[in-house]
């Protein structure tokens, strides 16, 4: 099998390449050449700018992939270029679309890929919709054969999961240094973290797979947690102990604009994945990664070199005075 990854060197997507190299498939990425990849003359390398029309069409005639898996489309505008040069001329392109997608507030905690489309806080999610519609639409009219997939917070070895300021080090920079971190709201929202390599199985389950031409799913854990709960997990696997601020995420969002619509638009929702669907297109998918066990190996690889120690200092400087301020606003409550 023949498969073009655009992109390919990613949290995710660097998961599922592998994957695919060890069941036998003929791998090729396609990617600006900015990060260096582990697989060397294992996989075919075309670098050049996705976002080029003419380049891309010319990748799709001379490579005729039975699968073209899409990690980096963003716009209806990418989306346009990838109808463009890849129809007729590929057995299955596969989008890799997002879970934030699905309707914010949920109507219901449990998500199914028939939960509505619909996000009025996160313009990232609603790029995300515009492209799924488009893929849909070039799949009812002109027979482009797609799929689309939407993980959640999927992570590897390189990422630490946090709800607020992103995935780097710097909560648990923080909580080794004994100072307290955010959990949004009470921290008792429930959420489901995915490891990659679970993903993978599901994804390129997927590939050349008839029965997912024209369907949507998502692919994650049945495990689920408070977010609490992933804190704390994340200080045991770091020796040391999380003190935990609880802030609720409309304050977090009126402090820090930039936060915001990743978490009213995602993060500060329940949400549970029904899988039944990716575990009847895909057997064998079961995510036997548990959170524990996941965030113990990232905590190892990062541990393994003080390089990958970074702290965001502006990240940990909007911690502390996000903390300040609302421990500042609760002892005006007490005064008052």
């Amino acid at each position: 099998m023949r498969v073009l990854f655009i992109g390919g060197t990613g949290n995710i997507s660097s998961a599922c390449v592998e994957l695919a190299l060890a069941r036998g498939y003929q791998v090729t990425l396609l990617n600006r050449g900015t990060r260096e990849t582990p697989w060397g003359d294992r996989v075919t390398t075309i670098l050049g700018d996705r976002n080029d029309g003419p380049f891309l069409a010319q990748v799709a005639e001379e490579g005729r992939y039975d699968v073209v898996a899409n990690f980096v489309g963003f716009t209806p505008q990418q989306i346009e270029l990838d109808i463009a040069a890849f129809a007729g001329r590929v057995g299955q392109y596969i989008f890799i679309s997002s879970a934030s997608v699905y309707q914010k507030p949920p109507n219901h905690y449990l998500i199914t890929e028939s939960t509505p489309l619909h996000n009025p806080y996160w313009e990232y999610s609603r790029q995300k919709i515009a492209c799924e519609e488009r893929l849909l639409r070039a799949y009812r009219e002109e027979g482009f054969p797609i799929t689309i997939v939407r993980p959640s917070y999927t992570f590897g070895p390189t990422w630490i999961p946090s709800g607020v300021g992103g995935h780097g080090y710097t909560i648990v920079g923080r909580m080794r240094q004994g100072k307290p971190i955010i959990s949004h709201g009470d921290g008792q929202s429930l959420w489901v973290m995915t490891f990659h390599t679970d993903f993978a199985l599901g994804f390129v389950g997927l590939f050349g797979k008839a029965q997912a031409i024209g369907e949507a799913v998502h692919i994650t854990s049945d495990e689920v947690l408070t977010w609490d709960q992933i804190y704390h997990t994340i200080a045991r696997a770091a020796g040391c102990r999380a003190e935990i601020v609880h802030i609720p995420s409309d304050f977090i969002a009126a402090v820090y604009p930039e936060w915001g619509p990743g978490l009213l638009g995602d993060k500060a929702h329940s949400v549970v994945f029904d899988n039944q669907k990716i575990k009847r297109l895909v057997p064998e998918f079961r995510a036997t990664v548990s959170f524990a066990e996941g965030i113990a190996r990232s905590l190892a690889w990062h541990d393994a070199d003080p390089a990958r120690q970074v702290v965001d200092a502006k990240t940990d400087a909007m911690m502390d005075r996000l903390i300040a301020l609302y421990r500042r606003a609760w002892e005006g409550l007490g005064r008052g």
